[in-house]
């Protein structure tokens, strides 16, 4: 479905302006006659092409600025605010694709249709969960509470991934600087120096030896090597794409040493805060189940996810399905007996939640401190090593004249 920009004469033979959404503009055409109007001008909205061309590229970014627009329009119902309204006023503060969805939104709204369904209609931009608990707002009529513990629930798991992503941004820029600086030196600086200083020395120093060696190596199967390794990763894509790869492969990053426990917890905390704002909105355990898999995209996690759902069917208890699983750790399983018990589930998976994500967090950051030092007395060796092999033969050339 597309969104126009049309202009037309209402029965007050006064111009009125704004969007519809539709298939055709055949159909946009109708639809505005339909509603009395006279349409002079009639055009696409040129960004929701754009969204979407490129949605792909920019989930992360719709993912942020979906749970901002949460939090607004749970702020402007509160107040009081019609929905049209308050999607009006949330509209007119976006740009690009992301505005042709929320205009897509509005227009299935104004025509009848209820917000979870406009949203469902845009699964590229709005998330599963998130559609499930504006349904779940709208049933029980607290939608506006119900968006308030999205915002918040969207809010913290951003901040569990940016926190992740800050902590490896700079052993992330040292290595590419690193590399980017190494292949330089050795492709574009040392061979022509090296031709002239080979017709002065009648033998060069072993460092320079083993530089040149890897020197000629990359100049003359530099390419070849850049293709193999694409096409490795290519075929590694593919082979990720069966599940049994998949899934061996997901158990695998689980149980790498320092790796495995931050990948896992860091999902665990997701899991959690998705599962404690499912509960709290009024959603039975079951299905709280079935969506907290999505939040994960762990296969081994899902999994376990999927048992645990079909074990609380059975009418088994929840705790002993985890700790069968096999994947999550004695204090998640702890937390779950313990809280189906006391009857404060919610505030115990959020507990959890915030526990886990703070362990994310020192684990992050433990592991950038000690990779940062790591990275830099490697790249200083590499580096130093290349200039030395540069430096020496240039030196020796000068006592030779």
């Amino acid at each position: 479905m597309a969104v126009f920009r049309y202009q037309a004469v209402n029965g007050q033979k006064a111009i009125v302006r704004g969007t519809v959404a539709a298939d055709t503009p055949r159909e946009a055409r109708d639809e505005l006659r339909a509603q009395g109007l006279r349409v002079r001008k009639l055009e696409p909205l040129r960004a929701a092409g754009v969204g979407v061309r490129l949605w792909q590229s920019r989930a992360s970014r719709h993912a942020a600025a979906w749970a901002v627009t949460v939090q607004e329009l749970a702020m402007l119902l509160r107040a009081g605010i019609p929905l049209l309204e308050a999607l009006d006023t949330i509209v007119a503060q976006h740009r690009g694709g992301y505005r042709a969805a929320l205009l897509q939104v509005r227009e299935k709204v104004a025509a009848g249709s209820s917000l979870a369904e406009s949203l469902a209609e845009r699964p590229d931009v709005f998330d599963r969960i998130s559609i499930n608990l504006v349904e779940v707002g709208e049933h029980t009529g607290e939608l506006d509470d119900v968006l308030r513990k999205l915002a918040e629930f969207k809010q913290r798991q951003l901040q569990l991934k940016d926190q992740v992503l800050n902590a490896l941004a700079y052993p992330a820029f040292l290595v590419v600087f690193g590399t980017a600086a190494t292949l330089f030196l050795m492709t574009y600086v040392m061979p022509p120096l090296l031709e002239n200083l080979q017709e002065t020395l009648p033998r060069l120093p072993w460092p320079t030896r083993i530089v040149k060696g890897c020197s000629d190596w990359l100049i003359q199967y530099g390419l070849f090597a850049a293709a193999g390794v694409a096409v490795a990763l290519a075929l590694a894509g593919l082979a990720l794409r069966v599940p049994t790869i998949r899934r061996r492969w997901h158990r695998l990053l689980l149980r790498i040493p320092g790796l495995g426990p931050l990948i896992l917890k860091q999902s665990l905390s997701r899991i959690a805060m998705v599962l404690a704002a499912l509960l709290r909105s009024g959603m039975v355990l079951t299905q709280a189940f079935e969506l907290a898999g999505g939040a994960t995209r762990n296969l081994v996690l899902r999994d376990a996810i999927a048992a645990c759902r079909q074990s609380v069917l059975e009418g088994k208890d929840v705790s002993a399905a985890l700790a069968h699983s096999d994947v999550f750790p004695p204090m998640a399983v702890r937390i779950f007996s313990v809280g189906q018990e006391s009857g404060n589930l919610e505030e115990m998976l959020e507990q959890l939640a915030d526990d886990y994500q703070r362990q994310v967090a020192t684990l992050s950051a433990r592991f950038a401190a000690l990779l940062e030092p790591v990275l830099i007395v490697f790249l200083a060796l590499l580096v130093g090593f290349v200039l030395v092999a540069t430096i020496l033969p240039i030196l020796e050339a000068g006592n030779v004249l």
